[in-house]
């Protein structure tokens, strides 16, 4: 039986600032990302738009960050708009290497300028016609907007997403405790691959001395080759959180 072999990645790159906001590292992250060899990509928290950064930050790319980052890499995207403000909107954003037949954000912010949404897209293999969804996360920091959030998801995953279809759900839960990881396991059969693999979650944040287990690769339908936590000492000094990695095999 054939198989198609993928790797994916996420990472809350903290709108392509370091910690504490004091510089712009997005060319530095865009460098690093390269180097991962992701055939698709997650961000929390990417730029959309920002006309007062454009103005007053040398190095500001003139397009979106998630085109940005993209550049000749992911020619395919997909971006959820969901915080708001005069200045401009970030959110989440998908980058591909394979196309996407089609995607939807849905807005779970309870406010204007909170970044919480359900970025789902449907990325196809053009060689064999095969589909995966692709769904980006960002949850709140307070449980009860987290638990209303991941109501929302649960929902949603079983309504638009049939039992035997494969499955990446990856981002940035904010679940301090693992409450997450017990729910999607046993109401959607959603494995996350650190917890499957070590028996813990990787801790990510802070990024220069990860304590929490905040950010995950959760899965479906696909068989998991290996994961890591990209915790080198040059991923410290970039975003306030460390990506995570995992290599997958769908079977064709």
């Amino acid at each position: 039986m054939q198989a198609v072999r993928f790797r994916v990645l996420t990472y809350n790159i903290h709108k392509g600032f370091s910690a504490g906001n004091r510089r712009l590292v997005l060319h530095r992250i865009r460098e690093e990302l390269r180097n991962t060899g992701a055939d698709i990509a997650f961000f929390q928290e990417i730029h959309g738009q920002h006309t007062e950064h454009g103005k007053n930050i040398e190095d500001w790319p003139s397009s979106s960050q998630f085109e940005f980052l993209a550049d000749e890499v992911w020619p395919h995207y997909a971006y959820g708009r969901n915080a708001i403000y005069a200045e401009g909107h970030h959110g989440n954003a998908i980058l591909s290497k394979y196309p996407f037949h089609n995607w939807q954000n849905i807005n779970i912010s309870s406010m204007q300028r909170a970044s919480r949404s359900i970025l789902h897209g449907i990325v196809e293999f053009p060689e064999h016609g095969n589909r995966l969804h692709v769904i980006c996360v960002h949850l709140d920091i307070l449980g009860y907007e987290r638990k209303r959030q991941l109501g929302i998801l649960n929902n949603h995953i079983q309504k638009c997403i049939l039992p035997h279809e494969p499955v990446i759900l990856a981002g940035d839960f904010n679940d301090w405790r693992g409450q997450v990881t017990r729910l999607l396991d046993s109401s959607l059969q959603l494995l996350e691959v650190f917890m499957d693999s070590n028996g813990r979650h990787a801790k990510t944040y802070p990024a220069w001395c990860p304590m929490f287990q905040v950010d995950r690769i959760y899965y479906r339908g696909v068989r998991r080759i290996n994961s890591t936590c990209l915790d080198q000492e040059h991923w410290k000094s970039l975003s306030d959180h460390l990506p995570l990695q995992a290599e997958f095999e769908l079977l064709l």
